[in-house]
């Protein structure tokens, strides 16, 4: 078996549970996230489980995607999600790998392409 190192996250940002500012989903830190550059990214909920990965060419408007869009393997689970990890990385080949990677590592629960655990 193949061993890759997981670097840690450039930002995480956790839910907050009565938001003041506006949010989106209870998230009020979604600036941290870079709008310009690409990575990977994951969902955890509240037990720390991770529920999906994902990848990105540009992060902020694909994870904001996850909570707004009608079509994400995400969308009757975003109330879930209570902390998201975010990686940059600008190679294609590597966020291609370490998605991959991750979510048969460790199971992510929602991912339903390239999961080969099951």
């Amino acid at each position: 078996m193949i061993n890759i190192t997981i670097p840690e996250p450039d930002v995480t940002i956790l839910k907050q549970k009565d938001p003041q500012l506006s949010h989106i989903y209870g998230f009020t830190d979604f600036h941290l996230i870079t709008r310009e550059n690409g990575g990977f990214f994951a969902f955890y909920n509240d037990k720390d489980e991770l529920l999906f990965v994902g990848k990105a060419r540009k992060l902020r408007q694909r994870i904001k995607k996850h909570f707004e869009d009608t079509v994400s393997v995400m969308k009757n689970h975003q109330e879930e999600v209570t902390k998201i990890e975010v990686f940059v990385n600008e190679s294609p080949l590597e966020r291609e790998l370490y998605e991959t990677y991750i979510l048969n590592t460790r199971q992510a629960k929602y991912n339903v392409e390239k999961v080969f655990y099951k």
